[in-house]
């Protein structure tokens, strides 16, 4: 490997492709990519290994599995079909969404022609989404809280014992819509036009197991509606492989999708080196300080305090069903 073709690392090979360094490992496992060897046995990418990579991205994008991807790979292309079609229907969404807005944006110009000047409030809402404020519940103590438009990927990370689980409730509460899941997710709703049993295959050939927990799961998150889903602990009885095919099918959404705030303390759902724009975090700190928005990279305000909170599966379940425990009064002055 000389001359003037450069190669790259692979996380520099990430890097360019926008993926993580964890995917560009996954597709290599799949046999959808062969980096080439240095002679000291490192990975490298070099132009074929790139433009490979670019196509993977690109049909991962549109929503396909990594089996739909091999195939295309190979040659059939029947798959693209229902990728596009997805991909066709949120874009319609997307423009019927523009078109209202310029309707707004038209209507308020018409005002200012006849000599009404829209108020600074309604252009604030033309430029961001709504803003939800409330008055936290305990274990605060009543503080305001603002929360402005939903990320389609917003995650709910704190401490046991932080109140995430009563800011979830609370959220669930006061954002127009939104619905609260909780852990006694336990039936499987119908699956009357099989979507549930669809999705569930797409996970499975990325890797996923398939158990009541994904399939009660996916029935929650594949039903009807446009109001935001607050889910407390998603990745409650998923094991590692499921987590993260699951949250890589819900980061390929797009960016109208139904918001999702996901209460999560795993590496493999918030894995912090592969977040994207459309991704927020809220932080409950451990000392009942008001939860706070951070920004998801590093030297961002709580950022360091929320990576503490995550674990990998393994760690996490060792963790699993602990209920954290303030004593009371008398027991404090013992």
């Amino acid at each position: 490997m000389t001359g003037s073709i450069q190669f790259l690392s692979p996380s520099q090979a990430a890097r360019r492709l926008g993926v993580s360094a964890k995917a560009l490992r996954l597709y290599e496992e799949r046999g959808l990519i062969a980096p080439l060897r240095t002679s000291a046995g490192w990975r490298a990418y070099g132009p074929d290994q790139l433009a490979r990579g670019a196509e993977i991205a690109t049909l991962r994008a549109l929503g396909l599995s990594l089996a739909q991807v091999e195939r295309v790979l190979g040659g059939d292309a029947r798959v693209l079909e229902p990728a596009l079609a997805a991909h066709q229907a949120s874009l319609e969404a997307q423009g019927r969404s523009l078109a209202l807005t310029i309707e707004r944006v038209r209507r308020m110009r018409a005002q200012l022609a006849a000599g009404a000047a829209p108020s600074v409030a309604e252009l604030a809402a033309l430029l961001a989404g709504p803003v939800v404020a409330f008055d936290l519940p305990w274990p605060w103590g009543g503080e305001r809280f603002e929360l402005g438009e939903l990320a389609p990927l917003t995650y709910l990370v704190g401490p046991l014992g932080s109140g995430k689980t009563r800011l979830a409730m609370r959220l669930a509460q006061e954002v127009p819509g939104a619905r609260f899941v909780g852990l006694d997710r336990l039936e499987q709703a119908a699956d009357p036009d099989g979507r549930v049993e669809a999705a569930a295959a797409w996970l499975v050939e990325d890797g996923a197991t398939r158990s009541p927990a994904l399939l009660s799961l996916l029935a929650e998150l594949e039903a009807d509606g446009d109001g935001a889903l607050v889910v407390d602990m998603v990745e409650d009885g998923l094991d590692e492989a499921t987590q993260t095919a699951l949250i890589a099918r819900l980061r390929r959404r797009g960016p109208r999708a139904r918001p999702l705030v996901l209460m999560t303390r795993s590496t493999a759902i918030l894995d912090l080196a592969a977040v994207g724009p459309g991704e927020a975090a809220i932080y409950c700190p451990a000392n009942h300080s008001p939860p706070i928005r951070v920004a998801l990279h590093p030297g961002a305000a709580g950022f360091e305090a929320l990576a503490m909170c995550l674990a990998p599966p393994q760690v996490r379940a060792r963790t699993q069903g602990m209920i954290a425990w303030r004593p009371d009064a008398s027991h404090a002055a013992l």
